[in-house]
């Protein structure tokens, strides 16, 4: 069940993320896309943290990238970054994609040429990469990479429980 409103119903919930969509991609289904002006920097580089904070916080947070374990690829302009993407090694040797682009330089292909670079290291590691995804826009451009969509994530942050005291 992914409707947050029947949940809702059901159990207390004091947050909740999604539904999103579930991608995967292997060998045989990536579709990679040229990357040329794609670099490679440290998940802990000041210039990642710098393009996170120039996105609104629910972007930043939907994107995961301060969360990756792999390097970032990027793209830049002149030093400042436009776009990055890498992925946090999770377990049964999933890599959970993590893409974002500066609002400013949307539309342009930049998160296509991240995500690919950041798939192809993925699959280099004998990773299974995962996309996860809300927007429309990343799940197109999971789509266009050979992402095929399998199912659905609901995440919950339910209510603590209240506790009755008697005496």
């Amino acid at each position: 069940m992914s409707d947050p409103a029947v949940v809702g119903t059901r159990i207390a919930v004091d947050e909740v993320l999604g539904p999103a969509t579930l991608a995967y991609c292997d060998a045989a289904t990536f579709r990679p896309v040229d990357s040329g002006a794609i670099e490679s920097i440290p998940a802990d580089d000041a210039e990642l943290n710098a393009l996170i904070a120039r996105v609104p916080a629910d972007e930043a947070g939907e994107a995961g990238l301060d969360e990756i374990t792999s390097p970032a690829f990027v793209v830049r302009q002149g030093s400042e970054l436009l776009a990055a993407a890498g992925y946090r090694d999770w377990p049964l040797g999933t890599a959970h994609l993590s893409v974002l682009t500066a609002p400013e330089a949307r539309g342009r292909g930049l998160a296509k040429a991240v995500a690919s670079a950041a798939v192809a290291a993925a699959l280099d590691a004998g990773r299974f990469p995962q996309w996860r995804a809300r927007p429309v826009e990343s799940r197109q451009v999971a789509r266009a990479l050979g992402f095929v969509e399998v199912g659905a994530q609901l995440s919950l942050r339910l209510k603590p429980p209240r506790l009755v005291i008697t005496r």
